[in-house]
């Protein structure tokens, strides 16, 4: 049984947390948190939690570090003399390569890569893009994160694209939600009514289009009748911004 470690469960590492509990039956879990009653909101949940990151680092095959982007250099060197021969992912999104790989140096490391998950890890249903720092552990990253969704290996270039349109894509994807729902209301529909209608078309939506492996246009195609209200629809969105709008948020 695998002994993973996760450093930090907040927001992110905590969704991590939550879907390799509930999915991953092979690894033995424990996770660290800054305060006592976090640590106690996931001891609920039958989760091994601790306040001491040292002793968890210690016990893991794998670590993962859960915690923002400005801590991880202390975290790791409050950790590093558990790290030799283990297998490092950090979550944190923004530190380069280059500076993980000199803030690892001495360590024994077995290998390390950054790692970007979404929220929906929770649920077992992230998007992940994951990038070497060093060594080579391509099939036990990808085995792991696919427990809790899909996931890709990719080289460091594209590691932003992939945090931009899959972690990030995951607010961009609900403030569409939030703007369908208001439209609905404005409709006449009242807010928890337009709220469900949007929740599931988008389910669908994607649900179809994926099924089938179809771009997204030949799915808008089979719903925009010739002189219909969807056409009319969509063009006054364009005309609106909406690709642009789009396409600027994932490119700023």
């Amino acid at each position: 049984m695998k002994k993973i470690a996760i450093l930090g469960a907040g927001n992110m590492g905590g969704a991590v947390a939550m879907g390799l509990h509930r999915l991953a039956k092979e690894v033995s879990l424990t996770v660290t948190t800054a305060h006592a009653s976090t640590l106690e909101k996931y001891a609920a949940q039958g989760l091994n939690a601790s306040l001491d990151n040292v002793a968890a680092a210690g016990w893991a095959d794998v670590v993962i570090l859960g915690v923002k982007p400005w801590l991880v250099q202390s975290v790791l060197e409050q950790v590093k003399p558990a790290l030799s021969g283990k297998v490092l992912l950090s979550l944190a999104a923004g530190i380069p390569s280059a500076q993980m790989a000199e803030w690892l140096s001495g360590t024994g490391i077995q290998a390390a890569y950054t790692v970007i998950p979404n929220l929906a890890a929770e649920i077992g249903e992230s998007m992940t893009f994951a990038s070497a720092v060093l060594g080579k552990a391509d099939d036990l990253v990808k085995s792991l994160f696919d427990q809790v969704g899909k996931t890709l290996i990719v080289d460091e270039r594209r590691l932003q694209a992939g945090m931009m349109v899959a972690s990030c894509g995951t607010a961009f994807a609900l403030r569409y939600a939030r703007a369908a729902m208001e439209g609905g209301v404005q409709l006449g529909l009242y807010p928890h009514e337009a709220l469900e209608a949007v929740y599931q078309t988008m389910k669908g939506a994607v649900d179809l289009a994926g099924s089938r492996g179809a771009h997204p246009e030949a799915e808008i195609d089979r719903v925009t009748t010739p002189g219909g209200i969807t056409i009319r629809g969509l063009n006054a969105m364009e005309e609106a911004g909406f690709t642009s709008a789009v396409i600027a948020g994932l490119t700023i």
